[in-house]
C-alpha cells in the first residue's frame, strides 16, 4: 500500500507490529503478552491525557477551562497513581494549567 513503507515494517513509522518472541518458557511467552497489553494501555491513556491537556490549553473562555480543568487534573493523577509519569512532572503540570486557567 504504501512504498516509503520499508520492507520487514507494518507501520510507517518502523515500528514491527508481529514480533516474534524469543522466549523458552512458557512464563516468558506469558510476560511478553502481558507487557504489551500494558504497554498498550498505557500508549492509549498518556496520550488521551496529553489530548485533553492541549484542549484546555486551547480553551479561550474561563467558564469552559474551569469546567475541563478538574477532569483533566483527574486524567493526570490518575496516570500518576499508574506510573506512567513521575510525580513530579504531574505535579509541573497541575501547576501550569492552573496558572493557565487563572490568566483567562
Amino acid at each position: 500500500r504504501f512504498s516509503s513503507w520499508k520492507e520487514g515494517f507494518d507501520s510507517p513509522t518502523g515500528y514491527n507490529l508481529k514480533k516474534k518472541e524469543m522466549a523458552n518458557h512458557k512464563s516468558a511467552l506469558k510476560r511478553i503478552r502481558s507487557n504489551n497489553k500494558k504497554r498498550l494501555l498505557n500508549r492509549f491513556q498518556h496520550k488521551t491525557t496529553r489530548n485533553a491537556i492541549k484542549k484546555l490549553r486551547d480553551l479561550t473562555t474561563k467558564k469552559e477551562a474551569q469546567k475541563l480543568f478538574p477532569t483533566v487534573i483527574s486524567l493526570i493523577d490518575k496516570l500518576t497513581k499508574r506510573n506512567i509519569i513521575h510525580s513530579n512532572k504531574a505535579s509541573n503540570i497541575k501547576s501550569k494549567l492552573a496558572k493557565h486557567v487563572a490568566s483567562l
